[in-house]
């Protein structure tokens, strides 16, 4: 009798042996996935979440992810105000001026940081060939965004005010075609479309940057009580942007790739401006710096009926990037 019992445990021990990876993988999908809309853009600044979702970490955190695509980070923080999505990755300025009009959101994390990716590109064949020339011209700006901030800042540093140029405001996906058909002089912007109107202008365009005078930051928004709700939701989601972030220093060729392919851009543009960001998933204080820096200007060109700082850091929800990833976390209460 202990024979047969021996011999039927040694069959059982193989039989789970012979078992193959893809019938435990077929066990382990049983488990639904949690669906969750996010918002993000075909700018480089998202290029955490374009690998993110090629590399399919969100599903292996367990992550349904409805892609909710966009042409820049405003109109992606807009779907997160509409309730039509979860997250939304944005820069700090339309999430500053949200807050600003009380908005009760929350960033979990900065995705991307750059001083080298907002400029303005302008025609010489219009006299401009340095700075100071775009006094008096037609200046394309996206109001709401780093284009508006990047353009006072970049005007003030010529000791110039908004008033002595001609500002036009238009959408970041009209600037091409104005600037050609030479409906403006000039455009501030950012990547894509800034080098693409580059190239495109070929020696007739020249580039206006101030690395010295505005770092943007990109990040990922949700609102505060979804946050508040689903606090594992929000641990899962860094999780996958970490394995993102590991990828794409590890792997940079093949992330430009996904990038290209994703946006549905030149690979070889796609390179060109791939040292500008640095991708890092963290919370620092610049962010906090940023923001109140841009209040201050908001404030002074009376772009908002606030006239009080907020206290940022009650925007910042610091508890899930700290459970997932504590040495990213550098900011204290």
């Amino acid at each position: 009798m202990r024979k047969i019992t021996l011999v039927l445990l040694l069959i059982a021990a193989l039989s789970g042996c012979n078992k193959s990876p893809s019938q435990d993988a077929g066990q382990r999908s049983t488990t639904p996935l949690q669906k969750i809309t996010f918002a993000y853009t075909v700018q480089p600044q998202g290029t955490l979440v374009h690998v993110a979702v090629a590399k399919g970490y969100f599903i292996e955190e367990g992550l349904d992810i409805q892609s909710s695509i966009h042409t820049f980070g405003k109109a992606a923080l807009q779907t997160l105000l509409d309730q039509k999505a979860d997250f939304a990755v944005v820069a700090e300025t339309p999430f500053m001026f949200n807050v600003l009009k009380g908005e009760k959101i929350c960033v979990i994390a900065n995705i991307e940081a750059s001083n080298m990716n907002n400029a303005i590109v302008a025609r010489k064949d219009e006299d401009i060939s340095a700075a100071g020339d775009l006094k008096g011209k037609r200046i394309g700006f996206t109001p709401g965004t780093t284009s508006e901030f990047f353009l006072d800042s970049i005007l003030t540093s010529l000791g110039l005010t908004r008033q002595a140029i001609k500002p036009v405001a238009m959408k970041p996906e009209e600037m091409q075609d104005a600037i050609i058909g030479k409906k403006v002089d000039a455009v501030c912007t950012w990547n894509f479309p800034l080098t693409q109107i580059k190239r495109q202008l070929g020696v007739d365009g020249v580039l206006f940057y101030d690395p010295e005078i505005y770092t943007e930051t990109f990040n990922i928004v949700s609102k505060q009580d979804f946050v508040q709700q689903n606090p594992e939701t929000v641990k899962r989601l860094l999780r996958a942007m970490i394995k993102a972030e590991n990828f794409v220093a590890q792997h940079p060729d093949e992330a430009q790739s996904i990038v290209s392919k994703t946006t549905k851009t030149d690979q070889d543009i796609v390179r060109e401006v791939w040292n500008a960001f640095a991708y890092r998933v963290v919370l620092d204080r610049r962010i906090i710096i940023t923001l109140e820096d841009e209040t201050r200007w908001a404030i002074k060109n009376k772009l908002t009926d606030r006239t009080v700082m907020p206290d940022y850091l009650t925007y910042i929800y610091l508890d899930g990037l700290r459970a997932v990833k504590p040495e990213a976390v550098k900011i204290g209460r």
